[in-house]
């Protein structure tokens, strides 16, 4: 890394966040290809750092006056940064996060999409070193009074959470049969529709919900179910030169103090334990 790099990371967090969500679009020219980074790093195309993630899912990557921002987007701009290249975004399914699809198609480069580190997806992807510790939380309507999932199993509710995700599998596991919604967004709706009384979803999703004061007048916070989750950004299997240039994104963020400051931009306050 460069010192004029290095002292791009000093300034305030907004300004680093600024990935456009792109679409592949348009014709051909002739910079379009695969190319190399920095440090021999191979990209999908030239000059720029693909990223899959499936939209929206705040705070860690939602669409905001036409851009896409959030906390992971905010992280991979780092390592984009480090590369010598620009982070382009592509919004793609969350089902084909578990089987790699896209790293193996050559679509993108890395999956970031607030995706716990699994044993089954590593059969699949390379995973960098995690870079959040995670916990699931219950959200409920008021009208339920319903605060934990067994209330909601005693009194046979509905409960939904996101498909595919390691809070619907952690739903199953307690033995219910939940409601499952494509979109952390249809998650939200299906709660405020009355379509399910209570939800299982990570921690900071709801955190971010509950800032809007309609949803903190409609939704109480219930229990925090703590899974031992920890979040990773994917690659292809056998993909060492961009997932190592990941890890050392991650563990410079988090030596000269960017990762706390944006963790505190799109998150709050960063416990104490992790600084």
């Amino acid at each position: 890394m460069t010192a004029g790099r290095r002292s791009n990371r000093a300034r305030p967090v907004a300004a680093a966040v600024s990935a456009a969500l792109l679409f592949a679009a348009g014709c051909a020219s002739e910079e379009e290809g695969p190319g190399e980074a920095e440090g021999g790093v191979p990209v999908v195309e030239k000059g720029k750092l693909t990223t899959c993630t499936h939209l929206p899912y705040p705070p860690f990557q939602f669409e905001r006056d036409g851009k896409v921002v959030g906390f992971d987007v905010a992280l991979i701009d780092l390592v984009a940064e480090d590369l010598g290249v620009q982070q382009k975004i592509l919004d793609t399914p969350f089902e084909n996060f578990k089987t790699g699809a896209f790293l193996n198609s050559g679509e993108c480069d890395l999956a970031a999409a607030g995706m716990t580190i699994t044993e089954e997806r590593r059969k699949n992807v390379d995973f960098s070193i995690p870079y959040f510790d995670a916990t699931q939380a219950v959200l409920a309507s008021k009208k339920s009074g319903v605060k934990t999932l067994a209330e909601v199993k005693a009194r046979q509710l509905k409960l939904g959470a996101q498909a595919e995700t390691t809070g619907e599998s952690y739903a199953k596991s307690q033995g219910f049969d939940p409601v499952a919604f494509e979109s952390s967004d249809a998650v939200l709706n299906g709660l405020r529709t009355g379509q399910v009384h209570a939800v299982v979803i990570d921690y900071p999703v709801v955190q971010g919900w509950l800032k809007d004061k309609a949803n903190a007048a409609a939704f109480v916070l219930g229990e925090n179910v703590d899974t031992g989750e920890e979040y990773g950004f994917s690659v292809k299997k056998g993909n060492d030169r961009l997932r190592a240039a990941i890890d050392k994104a991650i563990r410079d963020a988090k030596a000269d103090g960017t990762y706390q400051r944006i963790y505190e931009e799109w998150i709050g306050p960063l416990p104490k334990a992790r600084q």
